[in-house]
């Protein structure tokens, strides 16, 4: 075992003992990092494809730090083999940009990384759609902790996400937002200009603009937003 600024991490392989039917048994255990090591300490020629994997991606990683445009290129190379159409992948990269944009704002107005950003984050989506991040992915029925809920978004909800994002990085630079509190009413005030708008279209199109749809259930190109009744509207 090692100790860690932030808890207690194990070098792999781990071993755990555990009774089994034949006896107390040693099962070793590793960590995805810990596999990849464990290959390239591999002599055996089966191991060779694994190894040039990790070389290529290593190259590539490099290349993309001399290149950045490297990786948004490969990005949208990744997106696409998962099936989702050319749109919704220029609005992801997009929504990407936006949010870099309003996380550098924050920085240089005093935001503390991390859980200030988790917390502006959430008032955004909050005024926004009137979920929190989490609350969403409950929404769409995501369990994965991996799951990055903008990848389960159709177009609409990307784009209201980015006028979000986008507004609270006007009003900030406008207002001269310090610190935390100023820019969590940034934060608000942002959230609230996509949320207006959010319900003005669902007011005249009849449609929800937050669906409970995620990519895993249903291909982002057959996605439909569902008509919504009276009792739905807000």
């Amino acid at each position: 075992m090692k100790f860690s600024k932030g808890g207690v991490q194990f070098v792999p392989p781990l071993g755990i003992e555990f009774d089994t039917p034949g006896g107390r048994q040693m099962m070793q255990c590793w960590n995805t990092m810990g596999i990849l090591r464990l290959i390239q300490s591999i002599p055996s020629p089966n191991a060779e494809p694994f190894k040039r994997w990790l070389a290529k991606v290593g190259y590539e990683r490099l290349e993309e730090i001399e290149n950045p445009e490297l990786a948004a290129k490969r990005m949208r190379e990744i997106y696409k083999l998962k099936g989702y159409s050319d749109e919704w992948i220029e609005k992801r990269v997009r929504g990407i940009a936006v949010r870099d944009e309003l996380t550098e704002e924050w920085k240089k107005r005093g935001v503390k990384e991390q859980i200030e950003y988790a917390i502006l984050t959430s008032e955004i989506s909050k005024a926004t759609f009137g979920m929190t991040p989490s609350e969403y992915k409950n929404f769409k029925s995501l369990q994965n902790p991996k799951d990055n809920l903008r990848d389960h978004m159709t177009d609409l909800e990307l784009i209201f996400t980015m006028l979000g994002e986008a507004s609270t990085t006007e009003i900030a630079k406008k207002k001269d937002a310090k610190g935390f509190p100023e820019n969590e009413k940034a934060a608000i005030e942002g959230g609230t200009v996509a949320g207006n708008a959010r319900k003005e279209l669902e007011e005249r199109s009849s449609a929800k603009v937050s669906t409970k749809e995620n990519y895993k259930e249903l291909p982002e190109s057959k996605t439909r937003f569902k008509k919504i009744s009276t009792d739905d509207k807000e």
